[in-house]
């Protein structure tokens, strides 16, 4: 399929999706009813792609008539096992979206049947190796909410239009295939991004926006073209773990690991994992508090970590006596200050950082230049020459936010002991009511980034003396010579103007005069 093609198809389904989103919504609101849009988006896809998986078992062995659809269910018991070991998860012939959506329209109980579907779909994996990444994973779609509506009827004619809505949603003609995949995943990625936009300054919480993801993405893996594991200690919704999928097709080896606080953000990453293809195999997404209780010290050290943390958030800092002596923040001396935890996390995923590893992180601008506890830090990263590059990015590409956020990429194995300062801060483009870094965008920021030289009003390579003399302030305007956008003025010539119009005012001034008296002479006649 043609570039032009597949962007005009990709552009239809966004058009029917957020159709969809507006129609259904009703009394719920918006950001809340993306769970029961993308909860029953995500049954879909589960159903096809276990449906495909059979059924291409079955043809290959020889039965081209085979389709798991019409199976009994007491024939696709059998299979049960086999199945969540291979999958993760197992559905029922009769509890298949398709054939629950077949029969929606007459069930009086169809809240109930989807509610024991769902939790039949999660049961299927206790005790597997994969219970945890299926548990809770349709928790957030409450098909009894009044919400829906205030009767049974009336939800239950609700959720026969969210089924008909999302079964109707053409992801292609050819059948299951990984352009099927990708389609799914993109209809995910689009409904996040749309709900963000749309939610106001809580959308901003489970969202990084797919440009921005997929720069950090692009600057971990530079010259590399398979990495080992890649690591978010907050995850949000997954976006930025699932770039490497664009940018590295099939090269990470050994997988996706992340950890989220939010516990509905936590059940949209693993969706989103889903959704993307990725199986429960190659994914370990943990719910949390990373500062506190980080849930991957068996994974650790990672090659690549990216990460858009919360800005300024709360913890416990030296309230806890305990964390002064965590081996991730011991070495710099000090804890981020409580109400500030932006440099907590980068202590944290320095610490889990390999040795030939590289973290691209997404900061509040303040990290770069306060003082106190956070100085002494900068001091620790700058003075061990971890700080490889400091990029300032354009202001309002991020939802929910309007201020201008910079990137601080870190490596324990540099190659210099000088730090990169790039002003970004006009790489972006208007679109609607936010800036955007477009694909020219990320490539100039690349480019800088690789060639680690100096570009006029663009790109600074700075010595360790030189930021230790100015206070380990690590603000990139302080290194960047912003570009002298005025225009230069000729003095002789707006002297001569300045003349011109005087005289102008003083020629219109004496006309002024002299129409006056003529008004004065004709007044004295009269009288």
């Amino acid at each position: 399929m043609c570039v032009a093609s597949k962007e005009a198809e990709r552009a239809v389904l966004h058009k029917t999706i957020w159709r969809i989103a507006n129609d259904m919504r009703g009394s719920v609101d918006g950001w809340d009813f993306k769970a029961y849009v993308l909860g029953m988006l995500f049954y879909r896809f589960i159903s096809e792609n276990l449906t495909a998986y059979l059924n291409e078992a079955e043809h290959k062995a020889g039965h081209p008539d085979f389709e798991y659809r019409y199976l009994s269910n007491d024939d696709a018991e059998q299979a049960r096992a086999e199945v969540v070991n291979e999958k993760g998860f197992f559905i029922l012939p009769q509890d298949l979206f398709a054939n629950v959506r077949e029969r929606a329209r007459h069930d009086e109980n169809l809240n109930e049947t989807l509610s024991r579907v769902f939790t039949n779909i999660e049961a299927s994996a206790v005790g597997a190796n994969s219970e945890d990444d299926i548990k809770g994973l349709f928790a957030d779609v409450d098909v009894n909410s009044a919400k829906l509506g205030p009767t049974i009827a009336k939800r239950n004619e609700k959720l026969v239009k969210l089924l008909d809505a999302i079964g109707d949603l053409n992801f292609g003609n050819g059948g299951f295939s990984y352009n099927t995949i990708d389609a799914f995943g993109d209809a995910y990625e689009y409904l996040m991004g749309m709900y963000a936009a749309n939610a106001g300054k809580s959308g901003g919480e489970y969202y990084t926006p797919q440009e921005v993801s997929e720069l950090l993405a692009r600057i971990t893996v530079v010259g590399k073209t398979e990495v080992n594991k890649v690591y978010d200690p907050a995850c949000g919704s997954g976006s930025l773990l699932l770039k490497f999928n664009k940018v590295l097709p099939g090269g990470v080896r050994k997988g996706f690991f992340g950890q989220e606080i939010n516990l509905t953000t936590y059940n949209l990453c693993r969706i989103n994992m889903f959704l993307h293809d990725i199986n429960y195999e190659q994914f370990d997404i943990a719910h949390g508090d990373t500062l506190i209780d980080p849930a991957h010290w068996d994974d650790e050290p990672f090659e690549v970590i990216v990460s858009n943390p919360p800005y300024s958030t709360r913890w416990e800092g030296d309230a806890n006596p305990l964390l002064i002596n965590d081996e991730r923040y011991a070495p710099a001396g000090v804890l981020a200050p409580k109400s500030k935890a932006d440099l907590a996390f980068t202590m944290h995923m320095l610490h889990w950082l390999a040795v030939d590893g590289t973290a691209a992180i997404v900061e509040f601008p303040g990290v770069l230049y306060r003082g106190g506890a956070e100085a002494k830090i900068r001091k620790y990263l700058v003075d061990n020459n971890y700080v490889d590059t400091v990029i300032q990015l354009s202001p309002d590409l991020f939802f929910g936010t309007t201020i201008a956020t910079c990137i601080i990429v870190l490596k324990k194995s540099k190659t210099d002991n000088k730090v990169l300062f790039i002003d970004a801060s006009a790489e972006s483009t208007r679109e609607g009511n936010k800036n955007k870094l477009t694909a020219d965008h990320q490539k100039n920021i690349l480019d800088a980034f690789t060639a680690r030289e100096d570009v006029a009003h663009f790109a600074t390579l700075v010595d360790h003396e030189t930021i230790a003399d100015n206070g380990y302030n690590i603000a990139v305007s302080s290194y960047v010579e912003a570009q002298d956008t005025r225009v230069a003025t000729d003095i002789k010539a707006l002297n001569a103007e300045i003349a011109r119009v005087v005289e102008s005012q003083a020629k219109l001034r004496a006309e002024i005069d002299a129409i006056v008296a003529d008004f004065e002479v004709d007044d004295d006649a009269a009288v």
